[in-house]
């Protein structure tokens, strides 16, 4: 029962869990990408459950202060922004590099691209030794 109450924190595992097994399991290097950014979602869903609390108000300037228990802390908001700011960017990082490498190898396969890279070394090898 306990994972009704929680059904916040049950939801990011389950999101965790899903872009883990589709970071670890997909050859293709777009689906990786993708499993990624699942995996930042549900770290910023639990971040936003914990920080949280039910009865306080949001930290905005009025006519009145009300007191420091009367509003929930700013601080894990703000960071989860950032950490959103950076999760973008390393996605978009990440894509460019995607595009270069199906660029230089005709694929986005892991395993072709692995493939096609240890025949380059091989002939790269064999030609040192001629």
């Amino acid at each position: 029962m306990a994972l009704f109450h929680n059904y916040y924190d049950s939801a990011s595992i389950v999101l965790f869990g899903i872009g883990l097994a589709t970071l670890m399991l997909n050859k293709n290097l777009i689906k990786k990408i993708i499993g990624m950014n699942i995996m930042d979602t549900s770290v910023f869903l639990f971040l936003v459950s914990k920080g949280y609390i039910a009865g306080r108000n949001a930290p905005i300037i009025t006519d009145r202060y009300e007191g420091v228990t009367a509003y929930v802390n700013p601080i894990p908001s703000a960071l989860i922004l950032t950490g959103i700011v950076v999760a973008v960017s390393v996605t978009a990082f990440l894509l460019a590099l995607t595009i270069k490498l199906y660029e230089t190898y005709g694929t986005v396969d892991l395993e072709e691209i692995l493939k096609v890279k240890g025949d380059d070394h091989e002939v790269n090898n064999q030609s040192s030794l001629d």
